[in-house]
């Protein structure tokens, strides 16, 4: 299948649909900003509240007839743009495949080694968020602003998360077996070892950090790293640049009042931060984008959070210092186990937390409402700095492809550091109000994750979807949940090369991700629980129809509190949602519970965790029957606070070959 990197066919249809654009534009910009002047967030209302209140009347006094002056001006040039813009639409293509040529500004596929399916097996990581860029107006609604600008922070926080060399760092105790006093996604040297993780044994050293040059020496580290890769061998296939950190329990496994303190106490930035790619009048827009002291969103910032930096030091052995790479400092996210992320429950399998971070080495990320075409972009030139590969612009306009006009596409997007093999895209053809003006579907994709001795293709088949979003459509949801599985199996069949008896390709993971806009709690969500889609396919965060598992939280933040300080930044988020009162506080919970209007009115009769409506999903039907796919980590991510109204989600897949290869 031919993936396709332009929009259009020929270069002259895209000349010809960048004028019609044009004339349109001027009219659309214009209406988008005379609604926005109307429709105030939370944090704007906040900042005029010191001000005199005849100030914003007086500017919207003067701006309204001007944008009104200049819209009407401009319609008669967007209607003849209109003519030329419909009828090409049925020439369009239903996505733009991105490639990034040179890899050196790519700092996270620099890193990666094909997978020869030899050892025990393999980690992927996926990623899915729904980041709300719709045009500012519309994005208003939903209590965010600014759309290009947050487009830019969202992308520079996912790369400057995901590109974090991994660490494994554990505390041997003899009274403590659980992961409790570091993160499972932190910071190290991305060197490869001799075919085996790197165990060093460290201390905690208070008010030190280690500084991150992820974006502006990924050049450099590349080169470094290939020099090194020259002398050492192949790093774990299934820990790919990790490092194990063990720190030996004392007093009967407790920690020691200065290791305790590092946790807790306060860590500055030794050396200079990194410097933004953008310029810092753009970020300065919106008010999540000020990096504030324990922000620790985003990693260049000055300072980091009272749990994020900490310091590395080779013990006292035999390990050679130059293995930890003493080139580099790199500044670590040690995040500590609290009741909500440890394994509680014995009959759990794989480790879960709410993470201040991206999980490190991430592979694939899901995007939803990606609807503004210039949000879009600015997005995909951030994340280009760590995915190779990227899919956007998905979906279809006019009246072509689906059965109602469509205004936007559908918002989808794709990132990847492994190659795209194929791609396809299907419109729900049966959305209702607001929704039927977005050609929302779903986006199948095939991609290469590593070949065999035997020269047979490892692939994985990943799925993103964004479903039906006013409350009530119950049965439109189930609809489209079946087309997901009839287009999905269509997929598979159209871009299999395999036979039984002699197969060309193995299949190492099936996976959906999305937004599918129901939660496992609500009454009224019934019919979508009990979805034959649950059969096939294993949420990770579900116990049964109706039932979450204790751990799992919402994903649906409440829009009228995301600007207050409590849950402003990515630690702060972090800390609220790992208590109970904090989450019946910031996030939004079914209204059967109580037709109370006031969210933090109602705190006393909430139950549970919250609707989580953001899900990740993966099967063990139809892969490689020698091969074993279970989770390893699941996170539920804040590193977007104050940019989107939706918690990320994460899933690490490990897939176990066995012994003997293939």
């Amino acid at each position: 299948m031919v993936l396709y990197t332009s929009p259009f066919p020929n270069s002259f249809l895209s000349v010809l649909h960048s004028f019609s654009w044009g004339l349109i534009f001027p009219c659309y910009w214009l209406a988008d900003r005379l609604v926005a002047s109307f429709v105030p967030t939370t944090y704007e209302k906040r900042q005029r509240a010191d001000d005199p209140c005849y100030f914003h009347a007086l500017c919207i006094i003067i701006t309204t007839p001007i944008y009104l002056a200049l819209l009407v001006a401009s319609l008669p040039f967007a209607l003849i743009g209109f003519l030329l813009w419909s009828p090409l639409q049925s020439a369009r293509r239903p996505y733009i495949y991105s490639r990034l040529e040179d890899k050196n500004h790519a700092n996270g596929a620099t890193l990666l080694t094909e997978w020869k399916a030899a050892g025990n097996g393999k980690s992927f990581c996926f990623g899915s968020a729904n980041v709300c860029l719709l045009p500012d107006s519309l994005a208003r609604f939903n209590n965010v602003f600014n759309t290009q600008a947050r487009a830019k922070e969202i992308g520079r926080r996912i790369r400057n998360g995901a590109s974090r060399p991994q660490i494994k760092i554990y505390i041997d105790s003899p009274t403590n077996t659980s992961i409790s006093a570091a993160s499972f996604s932190s910071l190290v040297s991305p060197q490869g070892g001799e075919n085996t993780n790197r165990t060093v044994n460290a201390g905690i050293k208070r008010t030190t950090s280690m500084e991150y040059k992820g974006d502006n020496s990924g050049s450099n580290n590349s080169e470094e790293n290939r020099e090194d890769k020259g002398g050492a061998g192949e790093p774990n296939e299934g820990e790919e640049n990790a490092c194990i950190v063990r720190i030996n329990g004392e007093d009967n496994g407790h920690m020691s009042d200065t290791e305790t303190d590092t946790v807790n106490g306060q860590a500055h930035a030794s050396g200079p931060a990194e410097p933004s790619l953008e310029g810092d009048a753009d970020i300065s827009k919106t008010p999540n984008h000020k990096q504030k002291e324990g922000d620790s969103g985003s990693l260049d910032s000055y300072s980091a959070s009272r749990e994020s930096l900490v310091k590395v030091r080779v013990g006292d052995g035999t390990v050679d210092q130059s293995t930890v790479n003493n080139k580099l400092l790199y500044k670590a996210s040690i995040m500590k186990k609290t009741s909500v992320r440890k394994k509680k429950h014995t009959d759990e399998t794989f480790d879960h937390e709410i993470s201040a971070f991206f999980p490190a080495n991430l592979d694939f990320l899901c995007l939803q409402e990606v609807f503004d075409k210039r949000a879009a972009e600015k997005l995909k030139e951030q994340l280009h700095h760590y995915f190779e590969y990227i899919v956007y612009d998905v979906g279809v306009y006019s009246c072509h492809g689906c059965c109602s006009f469509k205004f936007v596409n559908s918002g989808l997007l794709f990132a990847s550091r492994y190659p795209v093999m194929d791609a396809a895209y299907h419109c729900y053809p049966n959305g209702r109000g607001t929704d039927s003006l977005a050609s929302k579907g779903a986006l199948f994709l095939k991609v290469q994750v590593g070949s065999t001795p035997q020269d047979q293709r490892i692939v994985g088949y990943i799925s993103c979807t964004h479903l039906q979003a006013i409350a009530g459509d119950t049965t439109v949801r189930c609809e489209q949940l079946d087309m997901l599985q009839d287009w999905l199996s269509e997929f598979r069949k159209s871009t299999s090369s395999s036979s039984t008896a002699n197969p060309e390709e193995l299949v190492a993971f099936d996976v959906i991700c999305g937004d599918l806009n129901f939660d496992n709690c609500s009454s009224e969500d019934k019919l979508e629980q009990q979805h034959s889609l649950f059969t096939h396919y294993k949420d990770p965060c579900r116990i049964g129809p109706g039932e979450d598992k204790p751990w799992a939280i919402g994903t649906l933040l409440d829009p009228e509190g995301l600007y207050d300080e409590e849950v402003c930044t990515p630690d702060n988020l972090q800390k609220v949602l790992e208590s109970e009162e904090g989450r019946k506080g910031y996030l939004v919970y079914p209204t059967s519970k109580n037709h109370s209007s006031s969210q933090k009115g109602r705190k006393a009769s909430l139950k549970g965790n919250g609707r989580r409506i953001d899900y990740m999903l993966y099967t063990e039907e139809g892969l490689y029957l020698e091969w074993k796919v279970e989770v390893e980590e699941f996170s539920f991510i804040t590193q977007l606070a104050g940019l989107t109204d939706h918690l990320p989600v994460a899933m690490r897949l490990m897939v176990s070959t066995g012994e003997d290869d293939p």
